[in-house]
Formats: C-alpha cells, sequence, structure tokens
C-alpha cells in the first residue's frame, strides 16, 4: 500500500503547549499520531522544533507542521507504507543532521508513529502485534506499571527535590489487578494527604501524582507506604524513584532537599532509601554528565537494583553503546520522541536486550491522547511501562488501551521481561 500524502496539523498536549499532529494516508488508510513532550529533557535529545515566535510564547510548532506538509509528504510519497525502516531513514538522511535539527524530531517522530499504525492497518494485525513484527519478537506482555504518584522537582514547580516517587504492583497476577491495586492506593494517598495537609494536598502535577508540601523525603516514602498498607497490599506493591538528577546537579555537586553532596554521598542516599523503603528502580540518580558517577552508582547497587538511564542516554544508540562498555547503568529508559522515529527506538530496545539490560517505555510529561506507547510496551514486550499517576485523560488513555490489549489476548503474560 503507497502512501498517497502525510499532512500534519498544530494540536495540543497537556500542558496546553502545541504540539504536532501527523496523519499518513495510504489508499482508504488514514492514521494520525501525536508527539508528546517533555519537560525536564537530556540535553543530547533530537531537537523538538519549536518556532520561537511571539504565539505561544514561542512554543508554536507551524515551523514542524510546515516541515512535514512541505519536505516530508513529497518525500515519502509512493513509498510502501509497511516498509517502516525505509520510511524512517528517508526522513532521516533529508533532515541531514544528528539530532534532527532541521526537520524537528517531533515533526519526524509523529509521522514515524502514524507509519506505523497505517502498517498494521495494512497488515491487518493489532498495532501492539505488528511493533512486535518490527522488532521481529513474539513475546507479547502487559506491563508492570511504574506509577509517578508523588511529583517532585520541575515537574511540580519544586527546586532540588526527587522528581518522581512511584509505586511498582509486582505482585499482581495481571494488568488488570495492578491498575486495581495502583489505583486504589493512589486514592488512599490522596485521603492521607489531605488528613494531613489540608485540601490542596489533593491537587496533582503534571504527570497526575501529588504535589506534598513535605520537606523530609523520606517522610515523603513513607506516606506512600501508609497508603500501600492500608489498602492491604503489603509486600505486592515495591517503589520506584525517578531523581532526575541534572536538574539539582552544579559544579560537580548535587543539591538535594537542603543538603550538599558528592557523587559517593549521593550513591550512600540511594542506598539508603532503597534499602529501608523497598525501593526497586532508581532512574537519572546521576546527572547526564557525570558518567563517573554513574559507574560509581551501577558499580555499588547495580547487582540489587535496577539503574535506569534516561538522561543520560536519551534512546540513543550512541550513548547506549557508551554505557554498556563503561557498566554506567542496566537498564533503558525508551521514549520515542526523545530518540524520533519508530525505527531508532525499537533498535535501541534490541540493543539493551542484548546486553541483558532492562526496558522501561515512557511518556512525557507534556502527553496527548495518543495511546501509542501502550502498544509498543507491549509489541517490544518490555514489561514494564513508565505511563504516570492512573488520572488525567492523557495518561489513563495509555492504561485504558493496555486493558483492551489484556482483554483481547487469550493467554495474556503479565511482568517484567
Amino acid at each position: 500500500m503507497k502512501i498517497d500524502f502525510v499532512k500534519a496539523r498544530q494540536v495540543f498536549d497537556s500542558r496546553g503547549n502545541p504540539t504536532v499532529e501527523a496523519e499518513v494516508k495510504a489508499g482508504k488508510i488514514t492514521e494520525r499520531a501525536i508527539v508528546a513532550s517533555g519537560a525536564s529533557t537530556g540535553s543530547n535529545e533530537a531537537i523538538e522544533l519549536r518556532d520561537k515566535e511571539k504565539a505561544f510564547k514561542g512554543r508554536g510548532v507551524l515551523k514542524a507542521v510546515e516541515n512535514i506538509n512541505k519536505k516530508i509528504s513529497p518525500k515519502l510519497k509512493g513509498m510502501d507504507v509497511t516498509q517502516q525502516k525505509e520510511i524512517d531513514k528517508a526522513m532521516i538522511e533529508l533532515d541531514g543532521t544528528e539530532n534532527k535539527s532541521v526537520l524537528g524530531a517531533n515533526a519526524v517522530a509523529s509521522v514515524s508513529m502514524a507509519v506505523a499504525k497505517a502498517g498494521a492497518k495494512v497488515q491487518e494485525v493489532p498495532l501492539y502485534e505488528y511493533l512486535g513484527q518490527l522488532a521481529e519478537n513474539k513475546k507479547f506482555c502487559l506491563p508492570i506499571p511504574q506509577m509517578n504518584v508523588l511529583n517532585g522537582g520541575k515537574h511540580a514547580g519544586l527546586e532540588h527535590d526527587i522528581q518522581e516517587r512511584m509505586i511498582y504492583p509486582f505482585g499482581a497476577k495481571s494488568f488488570f489487578e495492578a491498575m486495581q491495586m495502583s489505583t486504589e492506593i493512589y486514592h488512599s494517598l490522596k485521603a492521607l494527604m489531605k488528613k494531613k495537609f489540608g485540601y490542596s494536598a489533593g491537587l496533582i502535577g503534571d504527570e497526575g501524582g501529588f504535589v506534598s508540601s513535605e520537606k523530609d523525603e523520606e517522610k515523603k516514602l513513607e506516606l506512600i507506604l501508609n497508603a500501600v498498607e492500608e489498602t492491604g497490599y503489603s509486600g505486592k506493591v515495591e517503589l520506584a524513584i525517578d531523581p532526575a538528577s541534572t536538574e539539582f546537579y552544579k559544579n560537580g555537586k548535587y543539591f538535594l532537599g537542603n543538603k550538599i553532596f558528592s557523587a559517593g554521598e549521593l550513591v550512600d542516599f540511594y542506598s539508603e532509601l532503597a534499602e529501608k523503603f523497598n525501593i526497586y528502580s532508581i532512574e537519572d540518580g546521576m546527572a547526564e554528565e557525570d558518567w563517573k558517577g554513574w559507574n560509581e552508582l551501577n558499580e555499588a547497587l547495580g547487582n540489587k537494583y535496577q539503574i535506569v538511564g534516561d538522561d543520560l542516554l536519551v534512546t540513543n544508540i550512541k550513548f547506549i553503546e557508551r554505557a554498556i562498555k563503561e557498566n554506567s547503568c542496566n537498564s533503558l529508559l525508551l521514549k520515542v520522541n526523545q530518540i524520533g522515529s519508530v525505527s531508532e527506538s525499537i533498535d535501541s530496545a534490541l540493543l539493551a536486550f542484548k546486553n541483558s539490560w532492562t526496558v522501561v517505555v515512557s511518556h512525557r510529561s507534556g502527553e496527548t491522547e495518543d495511546s501509542f506507547i501502550a502498544d509498543l510496551v507491549v509489541g517490544l514486550g518490555t514489561g514494564q511501562s513508565k505511563f504516570g499517576a492512573p488520572a488525567r485523560s492523557d495518561r489513563n488513555a495509555k492504561y485504558n488501551q493496555l486493558l483492551r490489549i489484556e482483554d483481547s489476548m487469550k493467554n495474556s503474560v503479565y511482568g517484567k521481561r
């Protein structure tokens, strides 16, 4: 099935900022995809093209839209919509830069996802199955969700603060049960926080988690564990954190809370937290430029905990290869818009799997109603997702799609790869 044309428009994400929607038409098939946007971003991410003009305070994306309509569409016209890798390669070559700064990663990623959706329709298979074919994977499974229930850092307007505190319902027997456990814990946490801090404690951050005025990190984690205990799920739920350490790193030191840490001292801090609060996964524990600190963190804790690279790796094979060589972490956080295409995302995941890493498919803080990544996490069979709190339709769109997928499978598998 040949591509007739690609069309784009400016739409809006969960923060009310403009983003790109691409529409691919091939014969009688028309599919659309909307690209997400991050706030706490790695400096080596593929470039999100913004207009930088008066409208929308510089955040308009009409230049990216124009690049799709006037440059990408003519380039892809007549190409077989099921040839994902060739289509992505054509866009990468058309851009001609290492970080997609000419066309914009938001332009390329939205088209790439829409192409994958159209390819699945042509093949008459579910999107997750089609993405699995692209990755040569047949081990489909529903993910254990990392749910961000207590926001901080840049996602909540707080400085020198851990950005995400998540629940991880490893003890569930199905994704359906994981959602029940997680939502019950979420609502129990809300009630506990409102009782302790007042009504405003029920307000939420960018990813749907609550924002606490509590300054002490241990007390924040205790609140979550209290909610877990209150709902009767102790022993079935672990915690995960994403400090987003780049945000509080300066001149070789980490300014977290009211303390200043060296890399070694921060490793000790994480070790104590993980032991005391049953933390399974630590994401971006060190700053993106602190490779020595990452090596120290993984050497000290990598045998016991999942050490996830996000800003460090930016879903880019070049940085993943370096991290493998230097033993900097043991897990990849995968974000499609971070690298800019479906094919490159899949290649990054496959490289991680080849080296016995885990992979966590992730949303962005500025999300959309597009549920593409729900199918991606099942198709790749990573067994772990990070889609935010079970609140706001931009997050629940992914969770609801996962429930549909689970319901459609005769013998669904749940859990880490």
